[in-house]
This record gives C-alpha cells, structure tokens and sequence, in this order.
C-alpha cells in the first residue's frame, strides 16, 4: 500500500479516535460511516471517511515504509 494522503490533524485524530474505541474493528467503523455519508449524499464526508479507512490500515500496518534512519 502506498503512503496515504492524510490532509491534517482532523484526519488523524478521527482514526485514532476510531482506534481507540473500535480497536480492530476501526477499519469497518469508518467504512460504515462512509456508506451512511454515502446514502445520505454527503460526498464530502464519504471522501473523509474513506481517507480515514486508508490511514487506519495504514496506521496498523506493521511494514516500514521509506527510509529508516
């Protein structure tokens, strides 16, 4: 998976907070709440939702990405 495009604090925050409360399922809450976003026809927070899907895989990835200093 390529390094997620996160476009600032809020986002971050979101998918801690969504990892703190869901744990593993934190993937699955955020894709959720995309969905509703979705069916509600709110694109704008579809597009959040789903970037937060991407920075919580991202985040419970174990892999090291770039370079390690």
């Amino acid at each position: 998976m390529d390094a997620p495009y996160i476009a600032g604090r809020a986002a971050l925050s979101d998918a801690s907070d969504l990892i703190d409360r869901y744990g593993d399922n934190a993937g699955l809450e955020a894709a959720v709440r995309a969905e509703t976003s979705r069916d509600a026809g709110n694109v704008l927070r579809f597009c959040h939702w789903r970037q937060i899907e991407r920075v919580i895989a991202s985040l419970s990835n174990d892999e090291v990405r770039g370079s390690v200093h």
